[in-house]
């Protein structure tokens, strides 16, 4: 059996197809690599469609008194600890497996569990397979990331990473609009009914879209195998050593932190802004859906825009840009929560102040100034370092907010009323931590080697 399923998932054998010409050869080639690079951009998305759904209905499920919001928060985390684990596994896995076959499954498993959701009141069963959700969510990137790298050469790669790497944000809109529009219709349960179809139409798309290898396609490969040579036992010790030394650097550990506070303001919007727009502000859960959607697409600019901001208006330092987006950042949430009343166009430009910030510190803080100063050929620790600190920042965080805003809610003649002053400090305070422990390494620079 398990011989059966490492077979189906093993990497496509090449095929032998003569083209009749040289140029349609090259149609080909062509053809299937924007067929993987926009299948890769709109899967993810629709895996992001799957992952945020919850983030949508949360106001109406505790209005039900389905579960509480301390539940809620408990759940939440439960996929972010499950996806940074499978982070790490998955991406192992997705370089020697059928890319096609390993993203469409992952897609289609957590698709089902959506569905599944949409019938589901029991809290251990709902957070079971929410975290079932967020392990078969992380083979997404890795399968993206082993497609780009198959099918586009060194010198095409970067630019279609960055459009790629704008998939996220994709999907983040389209959940906190087709989503929202489908629970204000019809209730939450269609919610997470309509991300699950989502989910279907997706995988089915990749499936037919998302290819393995130009080999099996009768294509020549992109980038020709180097020679297998096996690593000297000095060159191992030399990455043995480079990696040990990541590990001792305090500057990646206080980097690591930064980041880890930035995605506790990251995903407080994200999990909890609708909510809070309907408890706190009054609005409707499509009006709340469209107002944080708006993060979501300025995000698109500000990671687009981080490269050119640090490589051109900085000469390639991270350490400004980092500090003046990380305030725009405590800006953002200040205009977002600490302003009374509803205030439709502060609002929307509170998401748009958080977008931006966000979308550079994603960049920065998530990984970049970390590869900066960690020795060249130990880059994967370092990203590795940031990016369990920061799921688990954005694990704790939800549990965190599902505590304090249950625990700061009272009933008044019949009525929900909630005090968000502890949100306000824990978010606010989470995003200020994080400029703080960037400045701590404001002079940090790689080791020399």
């Amino acid at each position: 059996m398990i011989k059966k399923i490492a077979d189906f998932y093993r990497v496509s054998k090449p095929k032998l197809y003569k083209f009749s010409s040289s140029e349609e050869q090259k149609k080909k080639l062509n053809y299937y690599k924007w067929a993987t690079f926009l299948s890769a951009t709109l899967g993810y998305g629709m895996y992001y469609v799957c992952r945020l759904s919850l983030n949508v209905v949360k106001k109406p499920i505790v209005e039900e008194g389905i579960f509480s919001e301390t539940e809620l928060g408990i759940i939440g985390s439960v996929l972010f600890f499950t996806y940074a684990i499978g982070k790490f596994t998955n991406g192992f896995l997705a370089d020697r497996s059928n890319i096609n076959r390993f993203m469409s499954t992952g897609l289609l498993v957590t698709a089902l569990v959506n569905l599944a959701l949409g019938f589901t009141n029991s809290f251990i069963l709902f957070a079971i397979l929410w975290g079932i959700s967020g392990w078969f969510q992380s083979m997404g990137a890795a399968s993206c990331v082993v497609g780009l790298s198959r099918w586009f050469n060194d010198k095409e790669r970067g630019s279609f990473y960055g459009f790629w790497s704008a998939s996220h944000n994709i999907g983040e809109a389209l959940t906190f609009i087709i989503v929202a529009s489908i629970v204000s219709a019809f209730g939450w349960r269609y919610g997470f009914w309509g991300a699950g179809i989502v989910g279907i139409v997706g995988a089915l798309m990749i499936w037919k879209f998302f290819q393995d290898t130009p080999e099996s396609k009768g294509l020549p490969p992109v980038i020709k195998p180097k020679e297998n040579k096996a690593l000297s036992s000095e060159e191992t010790a030399d990455y043995n050593k480079a990696q040990k030394q990541v590990l001792l650097m305090p500057a990646i550990w206080i980097l690591a932190l930064s980041s880890a506070f930035m995605y506790i303001s990251r995903y407080a919007v994200n999990s909890w802004g609708v909510f809070y727009l309907e408890a706190q502000k009054g609005y409707s859960t499509l009006d709340a859906s469209f107002i944080i959607s708006i993060n979501s697409v300025c995000g698109i600019v500000g990671t687009v825009l981080s490269g050119f901001v640090s490589d051109k208006l900085f000469n390639g330092k991270r350490n400004m840009p980092a500090l003046l987006f990380g305030l725009l950042n405590v800006c953002a949430l200040c205009l977002f929560l600490l302003v009374p009343g509803t205030n439709y166009w502060l609002d929307v430009a509170a998401m748009i102040m958080f977008g931006l910030s966000i979308g550079v510190l994603l960049c920065f803080l998530g990984g970049l100034m970390a590869v900066d100063i960690a020795p060249r050929n130990a880059s994967g620790a370092a990203l590795g370092v940031v990016g369990i600190a920061s799921y688990v920042g954005a694990g704790v965080q939800d549990v965190m907010s599902g505590i304090l805003i249950e625990g700061n809610k009272t009933v008044i003649n019949g009525t929900e009323v909630y005090d968000f002053t502890s949100i306000n400090y824990f978010w606010i305070g989470a995003a200020i931590l994080s400029v703080i422990c960037a400045l701590m390494v404001w002079n940090a620079k790689a080791p020399k080697e």
